[in-house]
């Protein structure tokens, strides 16, 4: 029984490789067809299904750090098994994604002599991006096997959260970019969540959250909401979601910087 309940966190890690596998696959069949010629809307749906998918894999891997945590099955296995998983997923996936959603479709339809360069740009950034995203897991590895630490943040920007950023604007822009100027602001886009990933900025972390402890009804209606916003409206619901937490940790670090510091209590003498 024992046994069974180590195993149960892996399951949804493979969910996790399900959905960045699926998202690999339907991010090839867009780009294929932007390369036949054929109708851009099933290059759309196609590019959003990998998007969803990237979504849908956000889910699986917060579902099994915490059913991990909440059964007391964390393995060694387990954390390696996760962090290869999100590498692919988290990495790999929606690298292949904004490149293909996003230069691939301005290399047809443009006809500019910046392609070339916006081209050896893009492979590079997106290629940048799988690179701090497999060192932003490196780092988070070593330091969840200290003892101490600021649990209630995180450094640097989760790689999950980074993935979430390009599907959410794949998500709600859905029309593949086709104008280079466009093309280099979505490069600069994907180049500045990449360094978010490897910066030492701060960030919130959720699974300081104990739903076990707060009052239940209160984070039913609230989880409730959500979820009934995100299926209404996810195209900016989900956007909003992923901008704001991918833009909490800089503005908070502004904020922290230009905010006056309190003056220091002054000295009582005795008379």
């Amino acid at each position: 029984m024992r046994r069974g309940i180590y195993i149960l966190p892996s399951i949804f890690t493979v969910g996790t490789l399900v959905c960045g596998y699926y998202a690999i696959l339907s991010t090839l069949k867009g780009s294929q067809l932007v390369s036949a010629g054929t109708d851009v809307a099933m290059s759309m749906m196609a590019f959003d299904a990998a998007a969803q998918a990237i979504g849908w894999a956000i889910l699986f891997d917060g579902l099994d750090g915490r059913i991990a945590r909440l059964t007391n099955s964390s393995s060694d296995f387990g954390r390696e098994f996760d962090s290869l998983a999100d590498v692919i997923t988290f990495g790999v996936a929606p690298a292949f994604l904004a490149y293909a959603w996003g230069i691939r479709m301005v290399e047809v339809s443009s006809a500019t002599q910046s392609i070339h360069h916006l081209r050896q740009a893009g492979w590079i950034i997106t290629f940048m991006f799988v690179i701090c995203g497999a060192a932003r897991l490196a780092r988070f590895n070593i330091d969840s096997t200290k003892l101490s630490g600021d649990r209630r943040h995180f450094i640097g920007l989760p790689i999950p959260a980074a993935a979430g950023v390009i599907a959410a604007i794949v998500h709600w822009a859905k029309m593949p970019v086709t104008e280079w100027t466009i093309a280099a602001v979505w490069l600069g886009i994907i180049g500045t969540v990449a360094l978010l990933m490897v910066s030492r900025v701060r960030y919130f972390s959720f699974k300081t959250i104990d739903l076990r402890r707060r009052r239940p009804y209160v984070m039913i209606i609230v989880i409730g909401a959500i979820v009934w916003a995100i299926w209404a409206f996810s195209e900016y619901v989900l956007l909003t979601l992923a901008l704001t937490y991918g833009l909490s940790g800089p503005l908070a670090r502004i904020l922290s910087r230009i905010r006056p510091q309190s003056p220091a209590p002054e000295e009582v003498h005795a008379s």
